[in-house]
């Protein structure tokens, strides 16, 4: 019969499977083919949504400014292939995994890498929450009944993913293969099927939408100058969604396999060439099929029912255009497609977030728990935390994408602009020590490529905090100097308490004396025990304390006492209040007070049990008191256990049931440890 904490593992075990050894770590390094749906599925389901968030800015001024969307598509591609260069200079001179932040860390200093790291946080979380979204969105333009269980749905969807991430990257890595492979031979499909009808048959492509007209917002209508040119850069700013994870790569370089700044590279040059190439195509579809997508649906003028049905999707009304209506085989795939490679998009965050996580645990400027890895060796409470933060986005937001796509991109673009520039940096050092002529070339190359890339990212960045900032993105630029400023007090706390514990003379010097006290409730096989370990160590002092809470107990604890025979004399506290922690308490300072380098050891008898509703029959106040005097300088508490009959075989029955794994090792104890004693 499986014990008590075989059970309590069942749960686990089927989330995670079986635990991994720590030396099976390079087992679950990634080839080429499971890391690019791993890492570059953020940037290459961006094509679902990067052209629709092009459309809903231009739409703003009705129909007139639409000619403009070719020409801004032109500019994302060419940002995109810039920084796709830029980062692969990046994966070659700094392959352990920090991108970007250790870029600037090593080549602008520390106040310019926690901006990065903050930035890339926060857009690790919107990553997630967007992506999702936007997926549960493609089931919705589907199934438009389900439009009431969005935000159930999209959270739903998170939790999975977290789970599939727990189960380890190469576990994770075979899930999310499949349906990324599947999104680009669909669109890949879709965008030629739909060139050809356009190009050389009489039915063409032509959305459902094509035949509505769209009302200006006000304020729109009459568009020129400045404003115009303003009005194009939101919509620019939008498109660049494009290139959202392209960094993920960077970040992730330790979990190739060998080499892996080449695998890493690779996969950068494939994720940016069917990435720019599935954006082009579904922007010209898009234009060809004259699809609109609004931020009001009501804007459309000749769409009825605007007040209870959901718009379709971009992709959607393409989709059904290209294969025939939305009742086609070819329809429902592509949702299909689109919807899983959206929601397993937010893959890219889980494996970027838990990573740089851990590099910033590493460097002390979050909690040492990132650094350390679960029981199938991925870095399971970046997982957790990322999780929980998309959640409650989505949750605060409606899972509502045109809301959430306002924050995204102005962490990525910070990122990517002090990257590029450090990288400008660290090839103008490289340059000082280098002799070998085609040594220099090739690192000349690079920084002109850098150069290139962080003038323009600047130039985007600044567009974007412009063009945003008014429409929510306000909230990024409040949340990043938030966990800046955390990072740092982290920072500083480990660094005051690593000040704390450098050995000293006060520290290797031996107690004056040690006063042992032994805790008493009753006369019993526990107490006696504890009473014997304390003789054994040979204290300069030794006394046996009960408190005094009800008159009778205590003259019967008097009694066995002497009945007994027990040769140390027993101490009553005084406790006319019934309490049991302050008199202690007061007794231990002061012993302290009057013997300052005398070290008090107090011995505290305690029940191991085997079943967890024994739990709760035992009294707990020994754990408050313990919990009191750990703050006491000078004092040590020794837990002395007895174990009862229901506690026997429970150590066998865990070690055969549930052994413990590299997680559990590093954390300590992982079944109950509520420690529950006979005291008071």
């Amino acid at each position: 019969m499986p014990s008590l904490s075989g059970l309590g593992q069942l749960p686990k075990r089927l989330v995670l499977g079986r635990a991994v050894r720590s030396d099976r770590l390079g087992e679950s390094l990634l080839p080429k083919r499971y890391a690019l749906p791993i890492f570059a599925s953020d940037p290459l389901s961006s094509v679902a949504y990067a052209t629709q968030e092009i459309l809903i800015v231009l739409t703003l001024a009705g129909t007139a400014f639409l000619y403009l969307a070719p020409w801004l598509a032109a500019g994302v591609v060419v940002l995109l292939v810039t920084v796709v260069l830029s980062y692969r200079q990046v994966v070659r001179a700094y392959p352990s995994g920090g991108g970007d932040y250790e870029v600037a860390m090593k080549n602008h200093g520390q106040f310019a890498a926690l901006v990065v790291a903050s930035a890339l946080l926060v857009d690790y979380v919107m990553t997630v929450a967007v992506s999702v979204s936007a997926g549960t969105d493609n089931i919705i333009s589907a199934f438009p009944s389900l439009d009431a269980y969005r935000v159930p749905i999209a959270v739903g969807l998170v939790a999975l993913l977290a789970a599939a991430n727990l189960r380890g990257v190469r576990e994770s890595g075979k899930a999310f293969a499949v349906p990324a492979y599947l999104f680009i031979s669909g669109i890949a499909v879709m965008i030629v099927t739909g060139l050809i009808r356009y190009f050389f048959t009489d039915a063409g492509v032509v959305s459902e939408t094509a035949k509505y007209t769209v009302t200006p917002e006000p304020g729109y209508g009459q568009l020129a100058g400045l404003a115009l040119v303003f009005f194009a850069l939101r919509a620019f700013s939008s498109g660049c969604t494009a290139l959202t994870g392209v960094e993920a790569i960077a970040n992730g370089v330790p979990a190739f396999k060998p080499p892996k700044s080449r695998n890493a590279a690779t996969t950068l040059a494939l994720m940016g060439g069917i990435a720019a190439a599935m954006f082009s195509g579904v922007t010209a579809l898009a234009l060809l099929a004259e699809v609109k997508y609004v931020e009001h649906p009501c804007d459309l003028e000749g769409f009825a029912n605007c007040e209870t049905e959901p718009q379709r999707t971009v992709i959607a009304q393409i989709a059904a255009a290209t294969f025939g209506g939305d009742a086609s085989v070819g329809f429902f795939f592509i949702q299909a497609a689109t919807a899983l490679v959206l929601i397993l998009a937010a893959n890219t965050a889980f494996n970027g977030f838990p990573l740089l996580g851990s590099v910033l645990a590493q460097d002390r400027f979050m909690p040492r728990q990132l650094h350390t890895r679960g029981d199938k060796l991925v870095f399971s409470n970046g997982i957790l935390l990322l999780a929980g933060f998309a959640a409650v986005l989505i949750a605060v937001f409606d899972a509502d994408v045109s809301r959430l796509i306002q924050l995204y991109i102005i962490g990525v673009f910070t990122s990517f602009t002090i990257g590029q520039w450090g990288m400008v940096r660290h090839w103008k050092r490289e340059l000082r020590s280098a002799e070998d002529p085609a040594a220099r070339r090739r690192m000349r190359r690079s920084q002109v490529i850098n150069t290139v890339g962080g003038s323009l990212t600047t130039v985007v960045l600044v567009i974007i905090v412009l063009t945003k900032f008014t429409h929510g993105a306000w909230l990024v630029l409040v949340a990043m100097p938030v966990l800046f400023l955390l990072m740092r007090a982290i920072n500083r706390h480990y660094s005051h308490v690593s000040d704390q514990l450098v050995p000293d003379t006060d520290s290797r010097m031996l107690p004056s004396k040690v006063h042992a006290i032994v805790l008493v409730s009753k006369v019993h096989k526990p107490t006696l025990r504890a009473l014997a370990f304390a003789r054994a160590t040979r204290p300069d002092a030794l006394t046996a304390l009960t408190v005094n809470v009800d008159e009778a107990d205590t003259r019967a604890v008097q009694a066995d006492w002497e009945r007994y025979d027990i040769p140390v004399p027993l101490t009553v506290l005084e406790s006319p209040y019934r309490e049991i922690t302050r008199p202690v308490l007061d007794y231990v300072k002061a012993i302290r007070r009057d013997s300052p380098r005398e070290l008090v050891v107090v011995f505290v008898p305690q029940y191991v049990v085997g079943h967890w509703w024994e739990n709760v029959l035992h009294n707990q106040s020994a754990l408050r008191l313990r919990a009191r005097l750990q703050f006491q300088p000078g004092v040590m508490i020794t837990t002395v256990p007895w174990q009862l009959e229901s506690s026997f075989g429970q150590d066998d029955a865990a070690s055969r049931d549930a052994r413990p794994a590299p997680g559990d090792l590093r954390r300590g104890l992982t079944d109950d440890e509520v420690e529950n004693t006979p005291y008071g």
